[in-house]
Formats: structure tokens, C-alpha cells, sequence
């Protein structure tokens, strides 16, 4: 397959400039056939996809005539595939593309990590993009380079092609029904052939993946927002435990996994989507804006203004200010255009912290007793500059509201985050978390308040809960294999 030179690593592009510690967003992937130019849509889909990986992109595309093709780059979908060079060599009216953030295999600039991947078999070639992470894929490395495989990356991701290029299969699609049957975790998946786009997704649904028609031709994304940005009119979400083959004459479905309940990420809501898409037949902004109501009626307080920590943590601000009748202020204004550092990121730039992506708006500060809205605290670290910098700029009082509860358990079905001794919330009481932030009051949405807003209307059932909660709950649907081997324990059953 023609591959297109990458480009150089650069360090610049992984330089998160603070010690950020929101949770990372796992990967963005995006399918079109039968359109022209589908790379061309690709990108477009990856570019509204830009949130959910920022690390690095790549696009595979097939052109009857020339075949397979691919581009991988490190850095934005923006500053890599909008080149009219580059496009041209990705041609034809099939193509798939991912967005990076490693969540697993290791962290940095190595072009061989960097999706989609590709193998030829007996049949012709196939691409895969995936999205989540597999918890069994050190024990499924181990075995398969026992039996003679050599892997290129070190991502979860190729066992998927290993495993399919070890299938008894006839068709691509059977082969990569049994790879899939033989792995465990979260995984949503776009994959092509010569003249088909296949989409699959884990039988808990735990990734999103959705449908939608441009013309004659059918895509496949992430989120809805993919399909708004190239005009697609959406269908229909892949159902959980489903995967669709399609060509263009038309879209099978099938069913390779035993049937189980559901248990889509509810952290999807809260923080990794976009609030412009629709998950599970629900509005992502409305959402937001009903845990903010939630929060505010479960944890009033008087106060002068209700200030989000911009961005994700506006919506729920709105809906706080909303259910509370305390006015809505942008008193924290977010720099738009820090991306990757611009210039050297030496120590003395990196202690500026967010003071390179924040600024106060001193004049609404000065006297007030202001409630800072954010979606969640991880670390806490940045929560703290926040909160000093909200102090500095004259504020009576600070309050913290948190739109989920506290974060006390890892994740392991394909999102980037500390570990567990690393979570402030599992080694310190909410007191105690109080005094480390330095704030007034500090208060978090309730396991059962998070589920009335994405329409639990009797919240959380312990018994049989309709979302993947794990890092509020220690209630892993999936048992993370590769972890437990490395000492790992799980919550004790109640």
C-alpha cells in the first residue's frame, strides 16, 4: 500500500503546557462510501472529531485504479489534511479515518502507533480504526507472537488485524467477527475492504458509533457533530453488540456477540462529547444543563455568580444558574488559539500553567462570592490555579460544584487517566479534598443525581445499572484482565 512520507515527531505536538488534569478523551473515527473524494469527508469528520484525540490522525482510502492508499500525521486534523497535495494521493470513493489520543501502547511520537492499521490477506486488504481499548490485549501480544506474529506498533489496536489475518474466515467481515470474538473491553471500529465500510460495535456499547446518509453515499462516525460539519442527515446509532457491512448497494447487519445488557459510558455525557452531538437519543448540551439543575438542588448555597470553567463546564453552569436563580457570568474567559506551545515550552513558561489557556475577568471578581462550575476534578491540580487565580483577582469567596461525582476508580476501556493513587478523590475525603483545593465549599453532582439527568428518573439501580460508571462506582462491567495480572484489585462486591 503507497504511503505518503510522515512527518517528523515533534515533541511540541504532546506538550500538554500544565499539568492538566482532566481525564483524555480516547479516539475520534469516521467511515464514507460511495461518495467522491471520500477522504476529503473524512477529514472533515475527523476535524469535528479533533476533541475526542489530538495526538495524531490518519486516513486510508481505496481508488479502484490505485488501489490502497494512506496518510498519518502527528498534530491536528487542521494543520495535516487540508493540503491539496496530500488529499490528492488519498483518492476514491471509500475511505476510514481516526484521530490519536494513546490510551494504550506508549505515549509519544511514533509514527507506527498512529491509525488506521492495515493488513493484506488471501482476500484482498483491510483497514481498521479503532476506538476504546481492549483489556486483554497484553495476553492476546503475548500469544500471538508466540505463534509467529511480528507486531509493527504497540497499540492494543493490531491484535485486531493479527487475529483476523489468523482466521479461517472466507470474507473479511467473518474473519473480523472471530478476531472480535476473541477480545474483551470496549471497542467501537470502522474498518474497510475494497468495496466495503464495516461498523462495529462492543456489546455493552460502552464507545459510541452512529450512521448517517451524504447523497447516495453512507458514513459512519463517532458522534452526530461528524455528520453535521459534512451535511449528513444521521439514521441511526450502531446498536450495541452490532456490526453493519456496508457497500453501495446497501447495509447488512449482523450480531456476532452474545446478546447482553448494555452499558454505554455515561462519562460520554459528562465530559468526552462534544455538547453539539446526540448520544443515545439524548441531546449532550441538555444533558450538562440538567446534572448543573441536579447540582444545584442538591447542593444550594448563597452567592453572587455562577462562573463555569470554561469550556465543558459552561452547560452545567447554565443549568445551575438556571435552577438557583444566582446570575450566569463568563468570569473566566478561555485563550482559543493555545493548541501545542508556541514557542520553546521551557520550565519557567510551563509553571504559567493555565494561565496560558485562562484569564479572570477581574472586573466581575472584585467582592464576590462566586460558585465555580467544572465537570469533574481528577488531580486537582489545576482545579487549585483556578481557584488562586479566581482569589487573585479580588473574589470574596470560592465555592466549588462539580457536575459527577468524585473520580476515585481508573479507567480501562480506552480512556487516558492517572492512576488510582493519583485520583484525588480516592486517598481524600470530600473535607479533606476541601482543604487541599483551598476553596470555601465543595460539593459533587450524586451518583443518583448524574443518572436523573440522562433521564434515570429513580437514578442509579445497584442491581442493574444502565450505564458504564466505573470511575464513580468501582462497578467494572468488564473485568480489566491485563491490569488485575499486574495487581489491580477490584472493589469488593457489597
Amino acid at each position: 500500500m503507497p504511503q505518503s512520507p510522515a512527518q517528523p515527531s515533534h515533541q511540541d505536538y504532546f506538550d500538554r503546557q500544565d499539568d492538566d488534569d482532566k481525564l483524555k478523551e480516547e479516539c475520534g473515527i469516521f467511515g464514507a462510501i460511495g461518495v467522491k473524494d471520500a477522504a476529503n469527508f473524512v477529514a472533515l469528520g475527523l476535524h469535528a472529531l479533533q476533541h475526542r484525540g489530538q495526538e495524531a490522525g490518519g486516513i486510508v482510502s481505496h481508488d479502484a485504479e490505485e488501489g490502497f492508499n494512506s496518510a498519518r500525521r502527528f498534530g491536528y486534523v487542521r494543520d495535516n489534511f487540508t493540503s491539496q497535495s496530500l488529499m490528492k494521493t488519498l483518492p476514491g470513493s471509500l475511505s476510514i479515518g481516526h484521530v490519536r489520543y494513546s490510551t494504550a501502547g506508549k505515549k509519544g511520537a511514533v509514527i507506527r502507533d498512529v491509525q488506521p492499521f492495515f493488513g493484506e490477506f488471501s482476500m484482498g486488504g483491510a483497514a481498521v480504526a479503532h476506538n476504546g481499548n481492549l483489556t486483554n490485549a497484553e495476553h492476546l501480544r503475548k500469544e500471538l507472537i508466540e505463534r509467529g506474529a511480528i507486531f509493527q506498533s504497540s497499540s492494543d489496536s493490531e491484535c485486531i488485524i493479527h487475529l483476523m489475518a489468523r482466521s479461517m474466515g472466507r470474507s473479511i467481515p467473518d474473519r473480523m467477527k472471530e478476531a472480535l470474538r476473541q477480545v474483551e473491553g470496549a471497542f467501537s471500529i470502522v474498518a474497510m475492504t475494497r468495496s466495503k465500510l464495516i461498523g462495529v460495535r462492543d456489546a455493552l456499547g460502552i464507545r459510541p458509533l452512529v450512521m448517517g446518509k451524504l447523497g447516495e453515499g453512507t458514513v459512519l462516525a463517532s458522534e452526530t457533530c461528524a455528520l453535521d460539519i459534512i451535511g449528513a442527515e444521521f439514521i441511526r446509532e450502531i446498536e450495541p453488540g452490532e456490526m453493519v457491512v456496508i457497500t453501495e448497494d446497501g447495509i447488512e447487519s449482523y450480531r456476532p456477540f452474545e446478546p447482553t445488557t448494555p452499558r454505554p459510558c455515561i462519562f460520554e455525557y459528562v465530559y468526552f462529547s462534544r455538547p453539539d452531538s446526540i448520544i443515545g437519543g439524548k441531546s449532550v448540551y441538555e444533558v450538562r444543563r440538567e446534572i448543573g439543575r441536579q447540582l444545584a438542588l442538591e447542593n444550594p448555597i448563597e452567592a453572587d455568580m455562577v462562573c463555569p470553567v470554561p469550556d465543558s463546564g459552561t452547560p452545567a453552569a447554565i443549568g445551575y444558574s438556571q435552577e438557583s436563580g444566582i446570575p450566569f457570568e463568563m468570569g473566566i474567559v478561555r485563550n482559543q488559539y493555545v493548541g501545542r506551545t508556541f514557542i520553546e515550552p521551557t520550565e519557567q513558561i510551563r509553571n504559567m500553567g493555565v494561565r496560558l489557556k485562562l484569564n479572570v475577568n477581574k472586573s466581575l471578581m472584585k467582592g464576590k462570592r462566586v460558585i465555580l462550575i467544572d465537570d469533574s476534578i481528577v488531580r486537582g491540580t489545576t482545579s487549585r490555579k483556578i481557584k488562586d487565580m479566581v482569589l487573585e483577582a479580588g473574589a470574596k469567596e470560592v465555592h466549588f460544584r462539580v457536575a459527577s461525582p468524585p473520580t476515585i476508580w481508573p479507567d480501562f476501556y480506552g480512556v487516558d487517566m492517572p492512576t488510582q493513587e493519583e485520583l484525588l478523590a480516592a486517598k481524600m475525603t470530600e473535607e479533606e479534598m476541601r482543604d487541599y483545593l483551598g476553596v470555601a465549599s465543595l460539593k459533587f453532582v450524586s451518583i443518583d443525581g448524574l443518572y436523573r439527568a440522562v433521564g434515570e428518573e429513580m437514578g442509579r439501580n445497584p442491581a442493574a445499572p444502565a450505564y458504564h460508571d466505573a470511575v464513580f462506582t468501582g462497578d467494572y462491567p468488564i473485568a480489566p484482565k491485563d491490569m488485575m495480572a499486574k495487581g489491580f484489585k477490584m472493589k469488593a462486591a457489597e
